[in-house]
């Protein structure tokens, strides 16, 4: 069981924890350095720039769906990480598309560029990988500053705590999901884990990764090392770990308990699930 003790070491941890400066904040300086005014509420935006902010699904392009596909065909310009424009390459047309790579460091920048280069009635998009609704609201909230709310389409993806809940055959119905792949503070959301579990809920999470500042991370050891800190048996938790989820050449799966992933690497972008699902059917209920 976690005692009180452990619940009060987590929230003050919480409250003393460092503010993180998001690298879109330090972006926006740059961009005025330049000269181009950031945007920063919907009324003093073009209404006729219109943009899709579209969910591409976990990786492989059979999981993108038509209505994405019509998204990406009717914009001018495509704006969007690596990854995730590889997903969507055979429904992009180079010679009449304008298509950006982004990264990190020069989002903002580049979300600011486009804009301003956009005219009437142009149509631009920006591809998540999974869905859009889970896990991308630090980046979805500044486009919807940029461009304005009325002026932005959000369409849906089939994420990969979808495919990983199938393939565990973990109902997202029973779990609780979480995402540590997000720029600020984790400890409420460690805190989130802990109780869930003591209530006997499977959990489907996406661990941190955190190159550039490795304490930052919360992988796959660290949140196995953490549970067991915190007085969660580990030895008997089983866990399944998803790499390259709908990549069928790479897709990989470890199954095991918790305790197990100690010491583990697993590929930053994988999806964790803790199984404590216990089965009912229709006919146990009146």
């Amino acid at each position: 069981m976690i005692n009180s003790r452990t619940i009060l070491s987590i929230l003050d941890k919480s409250s003393l924890s460092e503010s993180i400066l998001s690298q879109s904040v330090r972006d926006i300086s740059i961009v005025k350095e330049r000269g181009l005014k950031p945007s920063t509420s919907h009324l003093n935006v073009d209404l006729s720039k219109r943009l899709f902010a579209i969910g591409v699904g976990p990786g492989s392009a059979k999981y993108l769906t038509e209505v994405a596909k019509n998204a990406i065909s009717k914009s001018r310009y495509i704006i969007g990480y690596k990854s995730t424009l590889n997903i969507i390459e055979d429904v992009i047309d180079r010679r009449i598309q304008n298509v950006t790579e982004i990264t990190m460091e020069n989002q903002e920048i580049v979300y600011n560029e486009i804009y301003n280069e956009m005219t009437a009635s142009d149509y631009c998009t920006v591809p998540f990988t999974g869905d859009v609704n889970f896990s991308e609201s630090e980046v979805v909230d500044r486009l919807l500053e940029i461009f304005g709310d009325d002026n932005v389409e959000i369409i849906p993806g089939i994420s990969s705590i979808q495919v990983a809940a199938a393939k565990s055959k973990v109902p997202i119905d029973k779990a609780h999901v979480i995402t540590f792949h997000v720029s600020g503070e984790i400890e409420c959301k460690k805190l989130e884990l802990l109780k869930a579990l003591t209530d006997r809920k499977s959990i489907i999470l996406l661990p941190r990764p955190w190159p550039k500042n490795p304490v930052k991370n919360f992988m796959h050891s660290d949140i196995a090392i953490f549970l067991r800190k915190n007085e969660v048996d580990t030895s008997n938790l089983k866990v399944y770990v998803y790499e390259f989820l709908t990549h069928n050449d790479r897709e990989t799966v470890f199954q095991g308990k918790v305790r197990e992933l100690e010491g583990k690497y697993f590929d930053p972008f994988s999806v964790m699930v803790i199984d404590q699902v216990t089965r009912k059917t229709y006919l146990q209920f009146d």
